[in-house]
């Protein structure tokens, strides 16, 4: 179980037997990769994580940073923690060699980091927030600006955050107030607030270059008016040097249930005549470009709450197999010796719950991942623009389902070490609180689900649906033509899940083209989990339909208790949750008002 992170056999069975990772070798960006790179990627990966990461999980939610004359201190383990994967080369595993990468698929980079998040996310989340900030300058960035700022951030000389939140405006990014003013060299002075800043400060590198949403003077109101900038802590010369101190301040911490160890800021900019900042790209495009970086971290909130999710799993299983209480119904002897409670079909069932969720959800984010390979290295521009509008539809089911129902496995490992799981002395409790973040990182799921209903189920005449419609459809051809009476069963109920959601749309979608735009995303939340649950129904089908193809040839004693494990995680699935579609069906196409009609009074 590799230190209860993960269960190996099962990452290199999504990686290698579901996805065909190995097969991205014959693309020219990859051609110097083979299996045994990425395993050895992978294998690196998990030592750093075991032998550095994990050992401080405890010290870090106890421990959490302090203020103290005005800078941030946190127990050094942290800083030996990244700087091993900083020496490791990970920061830039995707990368291209040009910028010191690895040129890893990102499907195979994806894997790495899920051993850190399920190790430590709070550790690292420094190093995830810079590989999402240095991808942003990456991809909008200047010359001169990739070279000042993203090439010591792939060095790990930098670090990076994403500065969007203000006290009046959390998701209501319409309403940011931090101001640029243009100055006669170029540059801006940057004047505001941001607060929930994750790693705003902290002594981990050389420097923090703050991506920053503000306003420059005379800019539109609304979304239409924000703009984008580099903001370092420390200002950088042209030589690359460091020169003075930014107006950065830390204005105070914020402590959160979970993710202890990750310093959560209050940063105020411009205290002293304002903060130097450098415009990225286009005026009034920030929002645009930020959305770059915040997909990038919603498929990562999701990756993370799989990963914790799995250690709880993990934990609960090894509990399970090892805690004697009871005996079975039929044996009605006292005197009898007790049984291990994974012998309890109760705990049978939470076992199958957690598995369902974690290996389904870590599927589901290992395949978006690649799907950006698809999209930056497809064969063909049909199969990069598929790719495209795949990720488009997919990224709000993948950040919100596995915070839901990942969190929900947490729930099921702490019940399944019974009093012992409130308590400190074992782990599960603080999987809980690290993963009831997932839920609001990076865009609460309420948002996610108006996201999907109003935008991506509607966008371009419906062509996101309709390419996840296709494959849909392919893994109902696959599954039958594995010939395997469990898969078969599988795919007959999955296909009555894809005719039970596409009545629903159709019921949906022309609210919203008739100005019924309340009541069309009222009830959004419903059509999430209606539409999440779908895609994790194809997730598994995909997942035993692979089994089947295994078992087909005739595997050994563990690898067959490995698949039957798939089978049965399957069945699960689609027995106890894929059922439940059917009532979120029943109140959406009812377009039910209830949501609408209650007023505040009524409360």
């Amino acid at each position: 179980m590799d230190s209860k992170i993960i269960n190996r056999r099962d990452l290199d069975f999504m990686l290698y037997d579901m996805l065909d990772v190995e097969s991205l070798t014959t693309r020219p960006r990859f051609a110097d990769h083979s299996r045994d790179t990425f395993d050895a990627a992978i294998d690196l990966s998990m030592k750093i994580a075991t032998d550095h990461y994990l050992p401080h999980l405890r010290k870090n939610d106890t421990n959490e940073p302090r203020f103290e004359n005005g800078r941030v201190v946190m127990i050094p383990e942290v800083k030996a923690a990244v700087d091993q994967f900083i020496e490791a080369g990970l920061l830039a595993a995707g990368q291209e060699e040009e910028w010191g990468g690895m040129q890893l698929p990102t499907t195979v980079a994806h894997a790495c980091y899920a051993l850190f998040d399920g190790a430590n996310v709070a550790t690292a989340s420094y190093t995830f927030l810079t590989i999402g900030a240095s991808n942003l300058i990456k991809s909008f960035g200047s010359d001169v600006q990739r070279e000042r700022y993203l090439r010591p951030m792939l060095a790990g000389r930098f670090f990076g955050t994403m500065a969007l939140t203000e006290p009046q405006a959390g998701s209501g990014l319409a309403d940011v107030r931090t101001r640029a003013v243009p100055q006669d060299d170029g540059t801006y002075r940057i004047t505001g607030n941001k607060i929930f800043i994750s790693a705003g400060d902290h002594e981990l590198s050389e420097n923090i270059i703050h991506m920053v949403l503000a306003r420059i003077e005379g800019a539109p109101a609304g979304v239409k008016g924000i703009s984008l900038f580099i903001v370092p802590k420390v200002l950088v010369n042209e030589d690359g040097s460091l020169g003075a101190r930014n107006d950065v301040a830390l204005g105070g911490l914020i402590h959160k249930m979970g993710w202890r160890g990750t310093t959560s800021t209050m940063l105020n900019f411009g205290e002293n005549g304002g903060a130097v900042g450098y415009l990225v790209g286009e005026p009034h495009k920030g929002l645009s470009y930020m959305f770059q970086m915040m997909n990038e971290a919603r498929i990562g909130v999701g990756r993370c709450a799989v990963m914790l999710g799995y250690a709880g799993y993990l934990h609960s299983l090894d509990y399970a197999r090892n805690r004697p209480q009871g005996r079975l119904p039929t044996d009605k002897d006292p005197a009898s010796p007790q049984v291990p409670i994974v012998n309890h079909a109760d705990v049978k069932r939470m076992l199958l719950a957690q598995k369902a969720a974690v290996e389904g959800g870590l599927a589901l984010t290992l395949s978006c991942a690649r799907l950006v390979d698809e999209q930056e290295t497809g064969e063909t521009e049909a199969a990069r623009a598929e790719a495209q509008l795949l990720l488009d539809i997919l990224t709000p089911i993948a950040k919100a389902w596995p915070s839901d129902y990942c969190l929900e496995a947490n729930v099921h490992a702490i019940q399944i070490h019974g009093g012992y799981g409130f308590t400190r002395e074992y782990q599960v409790e603080q999987y809980y609180r690290d993963n009831r973040l997932n839920p609001i990182h990076e865009g609460t799921n309420g948002i996610q689900a108006i996201d999907l209903l109003g935008r991506k189920v509607t966008m371009m005449n419906g062509a996101a649906l309709q390419a996840l419609g296709k494959r849909y459809a392919q893994a109902i051809t696959d599954a039958r033509a594995s010939g395997d009476d469990r898969v078969l069963w599988l795919a007959d109920r999955f296909e009555e899940a894809v005719a039970r959601l596409r009545k629903t749309t159709e019921t949906l979608v022309p609210m919203g083209a008739e100005g019924k735009v309340e009541l069309f995303l009222a009830n959004a939340t419903a059509y999430l989990h209606q539409f999440g649950h779908t895609v994790l129904a194809w997730i598994w089908l995909r997942q035993a339909t692979t089994a089947a193809r295994l078992a087909a040839a005739s595997p050994h004693d563990a690898e067959r208790a490995f698949l039957d494990g798939k089978f049965a995680a399957a069945r699960y699935f689609y027995v106890w949750e894929l059922p439940k579609t059917a009532v979120w069906a029943g109140i959406l196409e009812s377009k039910d008002d209830t949501l609408l009609a209650t007023a505040d009074a009524s409360f």
